[in-house]
């Protein structure tokens, strides 16, 4: 387990299940985001049923890409946000045992807590056991599940048991429609109530209760049934009123004699196909759905299928963190994602952090995607493509050619990036410049590119990828303009991954230049357009030189850029961006002696009147971005294509530079660090694995995992396993490994999806690699070592000796 862990909750390694003792109202938002359940279309935090929305609790459910535009007043100003919407409340169901108040962890003496979070089977299992002001205990066990096969359904199970005594126990099962976007303290101040026209009905025998209602400005239409029903005789009432759709439930408990609720639910919006009224198929879904036994069978059939293809065996304390990592991902990202005009939301479907929006998080989770489930990567490109005329027009806009991808995107592809944040330490609003990490279309293209080499699919490369890609690389040739002093080409203005940097001291207006990873990555793109351009069936050529009114002087141009762009250096290391060199210097000690946690430390310095635009100071690895992204060989070619020469000496004086001078306020900087050193300081690169392990389980960073979890890191865990440690590329129709075993993660092994071949399985252990290609009809798989390429056929296995004792070089065995 990795340090930091919150102390309640253990692993259970036999049956896969995350277990938290006690009831902590402090801890209990976190708890609800790492108890999520969902499903790809729509997922639901792990808040108690029988508690409302408060500075405790925070019940959510989330729809992929359901999303409202509202404005509020904020410091004199009137902006504009978009959030993923807080959908009507499904969960509620209290219960009392006379006609005092309702039973609730915050209001009457709980005996005992426990939640029980089931990855194998995406089944959340509570068990408590109440006593009221009378004495009366009262045992409660509780079920839930957002259905994996059926993702427009969702179950509560409520088994109740009374100890020492009977009588009467009311039970109200409700749907609300009353909630607000409330989850992230620092937005409250902001407009939230995004639904409206919330009205409530029954059907004529009263057996399901209904609610629809709308978003304010997107009218996307919401329906809700719920059906709730006792294996005991039981009194049934329907009350609706004020958005809420409410059964009334009088159970008869025997002392001892357990009662079983079931409640089961349907949600639709007007987002879905193939349908006329979400209500109406709300309505028709929960009628027709299957009782709980049934339903939880087709659950965990739903769920042993998605494991299967996402095998993973790490027999050591990371395993279960792992495990952990892949549930939240498969539930936010799931084969249902495939059928969904969404992206990559970088807080998951677990909380309102972000607004719910679309960062660069893709590039974290698309290369763990596009091995084990390429349908939904290839959705979510298409995602990105959707949206390729309005990135053109935003470049348009701003005076660019090509397409400019949003820092921040949601429903239609338009800057969402908020104007103003806030310094919750200050408490002070101040202007946000993140929207000019142009770097993000750099991302786009390099999933594209990425999501082609593992799979094959040339037609998705020789269409909407080629048509994204060429667009890229037209904005950052247009973006360029060459320094006659240098010979070289510069990008101007722009913002890295590290965003503490959005501007030079005492400048007036924000942006930096020559940021490297944008550099880099910019003459990346332009290097892999003008390849696919080259390669393209003459067919496929003219029709994309047609499409976009691609003038073939624009190519020589695009070839100039790609190897003439600048990447400053300062001290025999790469410069962050031009000027980084002569920052002044942090002093380190005296703010970790200060403050202790200085992973915000923009904040800290913002709140003192100073700036961390003044220091060279990082949130998170930038030019050490570049060797997450690209293998050493393929970064030194990188290097060399812009006439630079990088070898093993500067890279490490480089790694060690921005070591020592980074805070790691993002989840992703302790990744990438660890991705990193694994092969420049392998001894040192455990402890950046486990503070990326930890970083939603243990909350590293200071109460945000409440607001929802991080997506990327998450997925990115997974990565270092899958290609960060193997070194797997799969460049050129070869799968070609490279790897760098950690002492602490030795032996493991997963199973992948490549090029038609399902569940090839690579185990890494004992100084060997062992290959296994199921049996198919497949061609062969060419594995590629340093020295040597080895063809699989299908039904065959290959063992691969990394490392011999007197240090030669791999061999087969």
């Amino acid at each position: 387990m990795p340090d930091g862990t919150d102390p309640a909750v253990f692993p259970d390694h036999a049956d896969w299940t995350w277990t938290y003792e006690g009831y902590e109202p402090a801890r209990e938002q976190l708890r609800e985001s790492l108890c999520t359940l969902g499903n790809g279309y729509f997922a639901t935090r792990g808040a108690a049923p029988e508690c409302a929305a408060d500075s405790v609790h925070h019940p959510g459910t989330y729809a992929a890409g359901c999303y409202n535009r509202l404005t509020s007043d904020i410091a004199g100003l009137t902006i504009e946000n978009e959030d993923l919407v807080n959908l009507p409340n499904w969960l509620p169901l209290r219960f009392r045992t006379g006609p005092g108040a309702w039973l609730s962890p915050d209001t009457h003496k709980l005996l005992e807590h426990r939640q029980s979070l089931d990855l194998r089977s995406g089944t959340l299992t509570r068990t408590l056991r109440y006593e009221d002001d009378d004495g009366r205990r009262l045992a409660v066990r509780q079920v839930r599940l957002v259905h994996m096969g059926d993702p427009h359904l969702a179950v509560l199970r409520t088994e109740f048991t009374a100890e020492g005594w009977s009588g009467d126990l009311d039970v109200e099962s409700a749907l609300d429609g009353t909630v607000t976007n409330s989850g992230v303290e620092r937005y409250r101040r902001l407009a939230a109530r995004h639904l409206t026209h919330a009205h409530a009905g029954a059907s004529e025998d009263g057996g399901t209760v209904w609610l629809r209602c709308r978003t304010t400005t997107s009218d996307i239409r919401v329906g809700l049934a719920a059906r709730t029903r006792a294996d005991a005789p039981a009194p049934v009432s329907v009350r609706h009123d004020d958005g809420r759709a409410v059964h009334l439930l009088r159970l008869a408990l025997a002392d001892g004699r357990t009662v079983t609720v079931d409640k089961t639910v349907a949600l639709h919006t007007s987002r879905d196909p193939a349908i006329s009224d979400p209500l109406h198929a709300a309505v028709d879904r929960v009628g027709r759905a299957p009782d709980f036994t049934a339903l939880l069978a087709s659950h965990r059939t739903a769920w042993r299928q998605l494991w299967r293809n996402a095998e993973l065996d790490v027999p050591t304390s990371a395993g279960p963190v792992l495990r952990l990592h892949l549930f939240h991902v498969l539930q936010t990202l799931s084969p249902h994602t495939a059928d969904l005009d969404v992206g990559v939301p970088a807080r998951g479907l677990h909380g309102e952090a972000y607004r719910g929006h679309v960062f660069w998080d893709e590039l974290f989770v698309l290369p763990y995607l596009n091995l084990h489930f390429p349908e939904v990567s290839r959705a979510l490109l298409t995602y990105r493509h959707r949206r390729l005329e309005q990135a053109c027009f935003a470049a348009r806009d701003a005076g660019h050619s090509g397409a400019m991808y949003p820092w921040q995107s949601g429903s239609d592809g338009r800057e969402e990036t908020q104007r103003l944040h806030l310094n919750p330490r200050s408490g002070r609003w101040l202007p946000d410049h993140s929207r000019l990490q142009h770097h993000v279309g750099s991302a786009v293209a390099y999933n594209v590119w990425q999501y082609c080499e593992a799979t094959g699919d040339t037609e998705f490369l020789h269409t909407k990828g080629a048509e994204m890609l060429a667009q890229i690389a037209r904005f950052w040739a247009g973006l360029a303009t060459y320094d006659g002093a240098l010979g070289r080409y510069r990008i101007r203005g722009v913002v890295g991954p590290d965003e503490y940097h959005e501007a030079y001291p005492g400048a007036s207006r924000p942006g930096l230049d020559d940021n490297a990873y944008t550099n880099v990555t910019a003459a990346w793109v332009l290097a892999r357009a003008l390849d696919l351009l080259r390669a393209l069936p003459g067919p496929r050529r003219r029709d994309l030189d047609e499409r976009i009114a691609l003038d073939p002087d624009e190519l020589d141009a695009w070839e100039d850029v790609s190897r003439r762009l600048h990447v400053p250096y300062h001290d025999g290391v790469i410069s962050q961006f031009q000027g980084y060199g002569e920052l002044a210097e942090l002093d380190w000690t005296g703010y970790r002696s200060r403050y202790g946690d200085i992973r915000r430390l923009d904040r800290i310095l913002e709140a003192e009147g100073d700036s961390v635009n003044n220091y060279q100071a990082s949130k998170q690895a930038d030019v050490l971005m570049l060797g997450y992204l690209f293998s050493p060989a393929e970064l030194r070619g990188l290097f060399a294509r812009l006439g630079y020469r990088l070898d093993d000496a500067t890279w490490q004086r480089t790694v060690d530079h921005y070591l020592a001078r980074t805070s790691h306020g993002s989840t992703l900087s302790s990744l990438v660090h660890g991705w990193i050193l694994a092969r420049a300081r392998r001894a040192d690169a455990w402890a950046f694995v486990q503070e990326a392990l930890a970083g939603d389980i243990a909350d590293i960073q200071g109460g945000t995992t409440g607001e929802g979890i991080h997506l990327g890191a998450m997925a990115g865990t997974l990565d270092l396993v899958q290609r960060g440690l193997t070194g797997l590329e799969t460049r050129g129709g070869t799968l070609r490994l490279d790897p760098v075993p950690l002492p602490e993660l030795s032996e493991y092994g997963f199973a992948v999806r490549y090029r038609g071949h399902w569940g090839v399985r690579l185990r890494l252990g004992a100084g060997r690699l062992s290959v296994t290609v199921p049996d198919s009809d497949q061609d062969p798989i060419d594995i590629a070592l340093a020295d040597r390429t080895v063809p699989v056929e299908p039904g065959e296995s290959c063992t691969l000796v990394l490392t011999d004792q007197d240090g030669t070089r791999p061999t087969t065995a």
